[in-house]
C-alpha cells in the first residue's frame, strides 16, 4: 500500500479491488492539473526480439522502464529521493539494464497513462487486490499507523477501540478505512479531518498532521504506515509509531504491496518475482532505512535484526 494511489499529489494508499477506500488516498487522488511526461522513447510497433529475460514484452529490453509519481514522497519523486526510485536503481542494477523513469501523478488514470500505453513496464508500488493491472509477489506488507509524541501516555495503543483514545483529538485522513474505525467507537466527535484529495504541489495532508501534533493542536493522528514512519522520524523530536494491526472486523487496514506490470507480460513478471525473492533482505533493509513500518506474514514488525523475514 500504496492506490490508484494516493494522494496526488498525496500518495493513493492503496485499496482493495475498487481501491477508492484507502487508498483512494494512500496508495488516486484527483488532482488540480496533469504533469507534462518526462522523456519517453518512442513507443515500438512491435515487441522487440530478443533472448534476454521479458524483453519479447518489453519496449526496450536494455532499459529498466519504471513510472512513478514526482512528488510522492517517501514513495517517489523527479529526484530520485523515493525508495521506489531506490529499488528501482537495484533492480535495473541486478539486470545490468540502464534505469528510465516516466513520471505522472498517481491519481486518475495513473495505470491507463503509464503501464497501458507503453511509458513503461513497472510500476514499482502498487497493492495486491488492485484489478487495474497485474500484480508481482509482494516485497512489503504495511499497515495503517497511529502517531504521537513520546510520553502523551499513547505509546503502546495498537488498537483504535483502546480506551486511552475516548476524548483525544485525533487527526486522521478523511474517508479513509480508519476513520471508520473511529466512528465505530464513537472517536470522531474530537477528530481534526485532513483532505484525501489535494495537490501535493502545493500541500501535504500529512505533514500538516505532523505540524498540529507537535504544536499541542491534535492529541495523535493516525496516518498510512509508510507516510507515518517516514514523516515522524523527520519530526523534532521524532514521534512514535504504532502500527495497528488489531483491526479486523471493519475496512482492510493492512496491505501487501508489490510492483505492477501488463497483464500480458508474463515473463517479466517472472523476472521481477525472481528479483523480489532473491532481494529481500535487500528490499527489507532499504524499507526500514526510511522509517517504513513494514510486516511479516504473522503482523510482527520486520527490524534489522529480522531481515529475512517475509511479507
Amino acid at each position: 500500500m500504496n492506490a490508484t494511489h494516493a494522494q496526488d499529489f498525496v500518495r493513493p494508499l492503496p485499496r482493495s479491488s475498487t481501491r477508492t477506500a484507502i487508498v483512494i488516498a494512500a496508495l488516486g487522488m484527483l488532482t488540480c492539473g496533469l504533469i507534462t511526461l518526462l522523456p519517453v522513447k518512442a513507443l515500438a510497433q512491435t515487441p522487440m526480439q530478443d533472448n534476454k529475460a521479458g524483453s519479447l514484452e518489453l519496449v526496450d529490453p536494455d532499459v529498466f522502464r519504471a513510472c512513478g509519481d514526482p512528488r510522492n514522497l517517501p514513495f517517489s519523486n523527479d529526484k530520485s529521493e523515493g525508495f521506489e526510485n531506490k529499488l528501482a536503481e537495484l533492480f535495473a542494477a541486478k539486470l545490468g539494464k540502464k534505469l528510465s523513469y516516466t513520471y505522472f501523478p498517481q491519481a486518475t488514470g495513473f495505470v491507463r497513462m503509464t503501464l497501458g500505453s507503453y511509458r513503461c513496464d513497472v510500476i514499482i508500488g502498487f497493492p495486491q487486490g488492485d484489478d487495474q493491472a497485474q500484480a508481482t509477489i509482494p516485497y512489503y506488507r504495511t499497515t495503517y499507523a497511529l502517531i504521537t509524541k513520546r510520553g502523551s501516555g499513547l505509546e503502546d495503543v495498537t488498537a483504535i477501540n483502546d480506551p486511552r483514545l475516548k476524548g483525544k483529538r485525533i487527526g486522521v485522513v478523511a474517508k479513509t478505512p480508519p476513520s471508520t474505525y473511529m466512528a465505530a467507537n464513537g472517536l470522531l466527535g474530537h477528530a481534526k479531518s485532513y483532505p484525501l484529495f489535494i495537490d501535493t504541489r502545493a500541500d501535504s495532508s500529512a505533514q500538516a498532521m505532523i505540524d498540529d501534533l507537535n504544536q499541542g493542536n491534535i492529541d495523535c493522528g493516525i496516518l498510512w504506515g509508510p507516510m507515518a514512519g517516514y514523516y515522524a522520524a523527520k519530526a523534532n523530536p521524532p514521534l512514535v509509531v504504532v502500527p495497528l494491526v488489531k483491526e479486523t472486523t471493519g475496512p482492510q487496514m493492512m496491505y501487501r504491496i508489490g510492483m505492477a506490470v501488463r497483464p500480458a507480460d508474463q515473463e517479466w513478471k517472472r523476472t521481477l518475482n525472481k528479483l523480489i525473492t532473491e532481494n529481500q533482505v535487500e528490499i527489507n533493509k532499504l524499507l526500514i532505512s526510511y522509517n517504513i513500518p513494514i510486516l511479516d506474514e504473522t503482523n510482527k514488525p520486520i527490524t534489522s535484526e529480522t531481515l529475512s523475514k517475509r511479507p
